[in-house]
């Protein structure tokens, strides 16, 4: 059985400029290459498109991921190529995977099987250097916020009071917590610090949310960096930084085009993760996809309780974007991890835990319809292992939640394999189901207000809990005018509640907020919940090891 990679450079992949000109209408003036098979699309010729009506925005999401593996990205690759292949013009839309991943947990993030997109190694490693130049710009503040300090302080900015971090895009957890400005005078005053990873940076939700280049400069000048004594904001606009911070993300602003397997076109941009981020590619590239085809296939990062929920409350509220149907991702295996079942026995039938996993999976569906007021499909990722009486107690089930449920194999042939899936995706997006489409919480509601509807509408939270400093943060975020901001709120992925081990569907637990920050230029608040952390560790057998090169210069390992 070849792997992800083997596929990968088997592929036989048309030059980028024969795609945009081909499926997109792209004169090869409006591209930028990055060698033959990757390009950006100018601003420019993004601009001119305004004009044009929109096609159908489908959104992949998910079940709470589990061991076992779900395959959204599979599924948003796979879905493309059928939709395609169905006679409906079709652009995927994706994140750019994250260095992070790749080298910890994760390996690849560019699909899989017979469903990705290409060139999968350049895609996964450093790709156009949009992640370097967020890391830069981000670092860029940091280092002239330091020296502003070290040159006398004309701001006063209170030293205790810093709240704008370093990143790197890799997981390293001896990073999270530091000290700087060690070694005497002339290295600046010694204060603890640490490091975020580039996808959680505010730099990378302000490049994906931004609509234009005067909405970039001006977002990044809005960022707060720090607060004097008396409390008053200090921001990048203060330390004059934002005008250096666009320059070095001129180009990263820029979506890049790609293709799938199948040669059909994909654009790839930004990669803020969904359990400290809030996990969507760029709203230019967005708007962008649904001006160039008749349906965009994008996906939001984990479960439809993270990712799902930031796409509709911050990305759509934002920007104006409504989805015409969604697509939820599960797997039989792991549905019966959530049913408790141990990784290693999941290719064995067992239909009782199947039953009780399944209440993940209906949760994420009653929160698409009900929350969400969006119509959706329940696409099954067939595995060998899954049996028949498996897939008939999955279906039954979900009848009565009056939801379909489809087997695809995409991941084994392709395209063909989700035609299925694509049918019943362009049956609810023309019939206009998603007239009910709703946000979980209204704008004008308290921050307090809006975090705990996401928690207990949701997450099937009791309540929501914080210490007095937290609160009394929250409350100086409400009286300081930013009430009116989304929030984001951090989490693990694996679970509904903040606890990782709690699989399934639980309910009556409390959402514990362990810290709040302002996103300003982003516009929205970040809460910070459980134990998750937004500078991930690497596991104890890392990808990484696995990563080589081979003595022809080919890449092996990498999924």
């Amino acid at each position: 059985m070849p792997t992800d990679i083997d596929i990968a450079q088997a592929a036989r992949m048309e030059r980028v400029t024969t795609i945009a000109r081909d499926r997109l209408g792209i004169a090869d003036e409006h591209l930028e290459p990055y060698g033959h098979y990757k390009a950006k699309i100018s601003l420019e010729y993004i601009d001119s498109l305004k004009d044009r009506p929109n096609g159908k925005l489908i959104l992949v999401t998910a079940i709470s991921p589990t061991p076992a593996g779900e395959g959204k990205t599979t599924t948003t690759v796979g879905l493309g190529d059928a939709l395609n292949r169905i006679g409906k013009k079709t652009m995927v839309c994706l994140r750019e995977p994250s260095l992070g991943p790749v080298f910890g947990m994760k390996g690849g993030a560019a699909g899989g099987g017979y469903a990705q997109v290409v060139p999968m190694e350049d895609i996964n490693l450093h790709f156009t250097g949009d992640f370097s130049a967020i890391a830069l710009a981000n670092n860029l503040l940091a280092a002239m916020l330091d020296n502003h300090i070290h040159h006398g302080n004309e701001l006063c900015i209170d030293v205790r009071r810093i709240s704008w971090k370093r990143v790197v895009d890799m997981n390293d957890r001896a990073l999270r917590e530091i000290v700087n400005s060690l070694g005497g005078p002339g290295n600046g005053y010694p204060r603890q610090d640490g490091f975020d990873i580039v996808v959680a940076s505010e730099v990378m939700a302000i490049l994906c949310l931004a609509t234009s280049m005067k909405d970039l400069k001006t977002r990044l000048g809005n960022i707060v960096v720090a607060h004097t004594a008396q409390q008053k904001p200090v921001t990048a606009r203060d330390l004059k930084a934002h005008g250096a911070m666009a320059v070095l993300l001129k180009d990263a602003l820029k979506p890049n085009l790609v293709q799938t397997l199948e040669n059909n076109p994909a654009i790839l941009h930004g990669g803020p993760f969904a359990n400290i981020a809030h996990g969507c590619n760029s709203v230019i590239a967005t708007q962008a996809s649904l001006k160039l085809a008749d349906y965009v296939v994008t996906e939001a990062g984990f479960g439809a309780d993270l990712g799902a929920e930031k796409f509709i409350d911050i990305k759509c509220r934002k920007s104006g974007l409504r989805p015409d149907a969604v697509v939820i991702v599960a797997t039989i295996r792991a549905l019966k991890f959530h049913g408790g079942v141990d990784v290693k026995a999941l290719n064995t039938e067992n239909l009782e835990a199947l039953e009780k996993g399944l209440a993940n999976l209906e949760r994420h569906v009653s929160n698409v319809r009900n929350h969400y007021g969006l119509p959706c499909v329940v696409s099954i990722n067939n595995f060998t292992f899954d049996t028949p009486a498996e897939l008939e107690l999955l279906k039954s089930k979900m009848a009565g939640l009056k939801t379909p449920v489809i087997v695809a194999r995409h991941w084994a042939e392709g395209g063909k394999g989700a035609e299925e899936v694509a049918r019943a995706v362009v049956e609810i997006a023309e019939n206009g189901q998603a007239s009910g489409f709703k946000f979980v919480y209204e704008e004008n509601e308290t921050l307090m207000a809006k975090v705990t509807a996401i928690a207990t509408k949701i997450y099937g939270a009791a309540d929501v809990t914080a210490d007095a400093k937290v609160r009394a943060q929250i409350q100086k975020l409400q009286d300081d005018g930013y009430g009116h901001y989304p929030v984001c709120v951090a989490k693990t992925q694996y679970s509904f509640s903040t606890d990782a081990s709690l699989r399934g569907a639980p309910s009556g637990h409390s959402l514990n907020i362990r810290e709040v920050r302002l996103a300003a230029g982003a516009e929205f608040v970040v809460m910070v919940c459980g134990d998750i952390m937004t500078m991930p560790g690497l596991p104890k057998v890392p990808s990484a090891e696995k990563i080589d090169l081979g003595d022809d210069g080919r890449v092996v390992g990498l999924f």
